[in-house]
């Protein structure tokens, strides 16, 4: 009930006349369909009594009236024009509700919080979505056009048999009626379960495939193709097995029903040939009952399909407007505000959080970057410095302490104009699977190909580019996996320059790449972050060490802060994390440089061999 409650709205669309007109036009047709439908029998009947012996001639042939067999006809074409009609003008109306809810669906799922987003399942969620808009369409045509109108033609002929004979062919037709619809109710709901549990399985097994397929590497680098197959074919085994259930007691519903409408049939139809004998009903009326029933038993026994797919398509939609109830963790509080212009001074005050109660990440985190400025946050693993990018981008809330940007808390603004204000280049960059032109115009959709050229200018990736057979044109695959990890780099980069934030937040965006490519994103990253507000979480010091303040995150809490020289001098935490990265370095180099020497020595050796031995003769 709370399923179609949710789809009425869209049925009678608000701000929408035309739609609205298309219902009622649908309805009136539905209606005329109906009535022409009931009619067809009578107009039969009456033909098959004019069509009977006459006085024992055999001109009963001349006595047909010729408007009988036009009307039968007439009755015919204008039920199924009345039907076919109907679907047209109710097309738009469930085109468009599939669309406006699929389109929500979506809204909503970009809303809600980070947290959910990494708990769900992709395969999993994609295949709801898939079913539950499917099911939309099935719900809407089906339970206006069918289940209603083939109610309210029961009652008609009911009716009809009641007013042409007596009421016991009305009674015994509601009757076997009523038994079909229990039965149908009772025996769909019953195993409506196995559905459940088919869907389930269905959602498992999309999940762990398309898992498999985003980790194609990862699954080949492990050798583990055979693996991946197990788990794969156990998910299908238990889809097979809840897919063989669902449709063997589909089986017996469809028997339970057939044996329902064949014992009522027959009981109506002993009823009207005992009439007949009796002299109290024609022949015509005989044939009346039968087509009666015959017309309504059709409709009804796909009634019966019809209600278990209702109920599917229900369920289908359940899941998925399951998804529309999920809260908001993170929702723009009431009359919140756009935010306001400005140089992009960035204050964080006494800032406390947790990802879960009983796990604190932030214990009062405090500090002042002032416009144009650059902070630096390093730490060991775990400290929280990429909580404090997230907490910038509100994608949760502090506990407790106030983030102040421009001098207006977060909380009081829109997010959409926050995140307009602030750029991000992550270590782990992901591009969409599109072009270079589309990965870098994301920054800023609707900007010129001259716009997109001089940011990949500006993040010296507009030579590569060109250097590509198709240029901009070129696709970079699933999650830009054709580029290399510098081209990635250089590409988001190019994306926050053409987006051209007041704030900057480089997380780690060179620690997975070699010396040299490090030192050229670096240098790309200077100039983005020339003039603006800027927030570098790094691990790697020698990154940070022309930062105007670096801070030293530490469990949570700020243990040092000062620049580069003054840390030094402190001899302090970041001192000591300053010389072991140093004696990294150093040792690699040495270990490098020592594989070289080896290289060559070795080069020389074979070389000396190859040279022939002197002659002493000249």
């Amino acid at each position: 009930m709370q399923t179609l409650l949710t789809l009425a709205p869209y049925l009678w669309p608000r701000n929408e006349p035309g739609l609205r007109a298309r219902v009622v036009i649908a309805l009136v047709l539905m209606v005329l369909a109906k009535g022409a439908n009931v009619l067809v029998p009578i107009v039969y009947a009456r033909a098959v009594d004019a069509l009977g012996p006459a006085g024992g001639t055999a001109a009963a042939v001349a006595t047909v009236p010729i408007a009988l067999v036009l009307g039968y006809g007439l009755l015919r074409i204008t039920s199924s024009w009345m039907a076919e009609l109907r679907d047209a003008v109710f097309t738009r109306v469930q085109a468009r509700a599939g669309r406006v809810i699929a389109l929500n669906v979506f809204r909503h799922l970009h809303a809600l919080s980070l947290r959910f987003h990494l708990d769900r399942q992709t395969g999993g969620m994609s295949r709801v979505i898939e079913r539950g808009t499917r099911g939309i369409n099935f719900v809407l045509d089906f339970m206006l056009f069918n289940i209603i109108p083939t109610l309210i033609e029961i009652l008609l002929v009911a009716g009809i048999l009641w007013g042409l004979f007596d009421i016991s062919f009305a009674l015994v037709t509601l009757l076997t009626i009523g038994l079909y619809i229990a039965f149908t109710l009772v025996f769909t709901d019953w195993r409506l379960r196995f559905r459940r549990a088919m869907n389930e399985m269905d959602q498992e097994a999309n999940t762990k495939a398309i898992d498999s397929l985003l980790n194609y590497e990862t699954v080949k680098y492990f050798g583990n193709e055979r693996h991946e197959e197990r788990r794969y074919d156990a998910s299908l085994a238990r889809y097979e097995q809840a897919y063989t259930r669902s449709e063997v007691t589909l089986n017996y519903l469809n028997m339970g029903q057939a044996a329902i409408i064949a014992l009522g049939l027959t009981a109506v139809m002993l009823m009207a040939a005992r009439g007949v004998a009796e002299g109290r009903m024609t022949v015509g009326d005989f044939v009346l009952v039968n087509t009666y029933l015959i017309q309504l038993y059709l409709p009804l026994n796909f009634l019966g399909f019809v209600y278990r797919e209702l109920k599917q398509g229900l369920v289908d939609m359940e899941a998925m407007f399951t998804l529309m109830r999920e809260k908001q963790e993170v929702a723009d509080a009431p009359g919140a505000t756009p935010l306001a212009a400005g140089p992009g001074d960035l204050v964080f005050e006494d800032v406390r959080f947790g990802y879960r109660a009983d796990r604190t990440i932030l214990r009062g985190v405090s500090f002042h970057v002032p416009a144009g400025r650059t902070l630096a946050i390093v730490g060991p693993t775990g400290a929280g410095k990429s909580t404090i990018s997230r907490l910038l981008f509100r994608f949760y809330d502090a506990q407790s302490g106030r983030i102040l940007l421009d001098g207006q808390d977060l909380r009081a603004v829109t997010q959409e104009s926050l995140r307009a204000a602030i750029g991000v280049v992550p270590q782990d960059t992901v591009l969409f699977n599109d072009t270079i032109r589309y990965n870098i115009a994301y920054g800023r959709p609707g900007a010129s190909d001259a716009e997109i050229e001089q940011a990949a200018r500006l993040a010296q990736v507009h030579d590569f580019v060109l250097r590509l057979p198709e240029g901009y044109d070129t696709r970079v695959g699933e999650r830009g996996l054709k580029l290399s990890g510098g081209e990635k780099q250089r590409v988001a980069i190019a994306r926050t320059i053409l987006k051209d934030p007041r704030v900057l937040i480089l997380d780690e965006a060179t620690s997975a790449l070699d010396t040299r490519t490090e030192q050229e994103i670096q240098a790309a990253l200077r100039g983005v972050s020339a003039g603006r507000t800027t927030l570098v979480i790094a691990h790697r010091l020698s990154t940070v060490v022309e930062a105007d303040e670096i801070i030293v995150l530490q469990e949570g809490q700020i243990a040092e802060r000062g620049n580069h020289a003054a840390l030094m001098a402190a001899d302090g935490l970041y001192a000591q994390m300053w010389r072991r990265q140093s004696e990294a370095v150093a040792a690699a180099e040495a270990a490098a440089a020592a594989q070289e020497a080896a290289r060559a020595a070795g080069v020389e050796a074979v070389q000396g061999q190859r040279q022939p031995a002197h002659d002493p003769r000249g």
